[in-house]
């Protein structure tokens, strides 16, 4: 087998276009420029890849100078999983605000403006939108990435997502196939099992799907889950009677699935990334996502080569890697025509597939809505109580739960930042959960003093300790305004309680507007 990522081969450069693999840095290392010259499609990008827009342009920039169609992929879905600002918060609300507010119209615009962002970076391929439909509130995974546990909500919001985002050239991927709403277990460390029936997976599960697919979704995620009324032995990414016989027969999907990152334990720590590979391939797969972890040229060398061996035994048809691999170019050259198509003085795309929204020449960076995310994080506030607005600076305690990986633990969250620019001299401190005595409430009302205290909560209905925590702020001090950035699903309590159904940076924004008193 070649230790090299420059190969005229067919079968070497199939094995390559099916692989979207990560990297280190901001700036794209030798070993990739060589992959895509050897016949890699696609570049997955994360956190660790951005530092400002500019920065970004510049690689994809250089990217493209390799491959002019190559898919620059991020898993950007707004809200709380963001990794175009990464560093600051989004400047957009995610799917959960978005499904409070139930308004389509405004979920596609948001969809859209923030694909008008990635495409002027030149990403062309978004992770997103999370179709999952939420159904397990204490799911530790999903939650706000959702637009709600009612299914039909979910699907309107998917299809408003998949057009908008589409509309500016950048192709969806909506995730995680056939749904990862009814889990309590994460599967970047173990593998979940959803047992309901086959009625209940069409009626709640498949809803959205079928919404995206009617809707035009370039592309499809599997999710790394077990559902034993679809498949007892294998988990949906590496399972034929789920992604050839339901997503491709049943449900009609043409275009590219797409793994979910395949270093993921559900995966890994079972059949292993390259077995994995072989198999999710095989059983339908297109496109495999690895990165997130492991995100180095042995990595891409190693998936490669269990390919292409896996072809010369007889375990993988060569004509599956082969299929596989044009669609993933097939989906490239969307994107070439849709860029393209998006530049002044050039036609309108033709070929697009029916009910996917095209690029046209007038949707350029001057018909964008830089404001829609904040516009969007105002409506979908939930307020109770009466309390005055404060006009002197509070103590802001953050009750912060262990980050999810999907989240990361790099993205700040909270209310300080926002709140110190309307009532300058606001003072915060983050507060995880410890054993009794030294639980968080006593500290946090020795450190507040006199000062209204604003306990910020995420998921508070999942982790006892907050909710303790809070009854004992209450008690003590009965002013204390509680905003909730997670699922609400516990009563409001406090003198004020602001549930932003998210914690973006712009959800913090307008939560700290209605504590001030600057409500627009």
């Amino acid at each position: 087998m070649t230790t090299t990522l420059s190969s005229t081969d067919t079968l070497t450069r199939d094995a390559l276009a099916v692989l979207q693999p990560g990297f280190v840095g901001t700036t794209a290392p030798e070993w990739l420029l060589r992959a895509i010259g050897g016949g890699l499609a696609s570049v997955g990008l994360f956190g660790r890849n951005i530092a400002t827009p500019e920065q970004l342009t510049a690689l994809t920039r250089r990217l493209r100078e390799e491959r002019d169609d190559i898919l620059v992929a991020i898993d950007e879905e707004g809200g709380d999983v963001t990794r175009l600002e990464v560093r600051q918060g989004s400047s957009f609300p995610g799917n959960h605000a978005l499904g409070a507010v139930d308004d389509t119209g405004l979920t596609r615009d948001v969809a859209r403006e923030l694909g008008r962002r990635l495409a002027a970076c030149g990403v062309n391929l978004n992770w997103a939108p999370s179709a999952d439909v939420n159904s397990n509130p204490d799911n530790p995974v999903i939650g706000v990435r959702s637009f709600g546990a009612d299914p039909a909500l979910v699907a309107r919001h998917t299809a408003a997502y998949v057009e908008g985002l589409q509309s500016a050239g950048v192709a969806a991927c909506v995730k995680h196939f056939p749904g990862h709403g009814d889990t309590a277990v994460d599967s970047h460390h173990a593998l979940p099992r959803i047992d309901v029936d086959l009625d209940t997976l069409h009626a709640r599960e498949l809803l959205p799907f079928r919404a995206a697919v009617a809707a035009g979704s370039r592309s499809v995620m599997s999710a790394h889950i077990l559902l034993p009324a679809l498949d007892p032995e294998r988990p949906a990414t590496l399972s034929p009677r789920i992604l050839t016989g339901l997503l491709r027969e049943e449900l009609g999907f043409q275009g590219p699935i797409v793994t979910d990152g395949m270093e993921m334990q559900a995966i890994a720590s079972v059949y292993g990334i390259e077995r994995g590979s072989v198999l999710a391939i095989a059983a339908g797969a297109d496109a495999i996502c690895v990165g997130g972890g492991l995100a180095d040229e042995d990595t891409v060398l190693r998936l490669r080569d269990a390919l292409v061996t896996a072809v010369r035994t007889g375990e993988l048809p060569e004509e599956r890697l082969a299929d596989a691999a044009a669609r993933v170019r097939g989906l490239a050259d969307w994107t070439r025509r849709a860029r393209a198509a998006s530049e002044p003085g050039t036609a309108a795309q033709e070929g697009t597939a029916p009910g996917t929204a095209t690029v046209s020449a007038d949707q350029g960076a001057a018909s964008g809505r830089p404001d829609i995310g904040l516009v969007a994080a105002r409506r979908a506030l939930r307020v109770t109580g009466t309390a005055a607005p404060l006009t002197r600076a509070p103590y802001v305690a953050v009750l912060t739960p262990v980050a999810n990986i999907a989240v990361g633990e790099e993205t700040p969250w909270g209310l300080a930042t926002e709140l110190s620019r309307l009532l300058p001299g606001t003072e915060s401190a983050t507060y995880g959960d410890t054993p009794a005595p030294d639980a968080p409430a006593p500290r946090i009302l020795t450190a507040a003093g006199d000062r209204t205290t604003v306990a910020v909560v995420r998921d508070a209905h999942r982790h006892p300790w907050m909710s303790a925590t809070l009854d004992a702020l209450l008690t003590a001090r009965p002013d204390t305004l509680v905003v909730e950035m997670g699922l609400n699903e516990a009563p409001p309590r406090g003198a004020l309680h602001i549930a932003t159904h998210g914690a973006a940076r712009v959800c913090a924004q307008a939560a700290a507007e209605v504590i001030a008193g600057r409500v627009r």
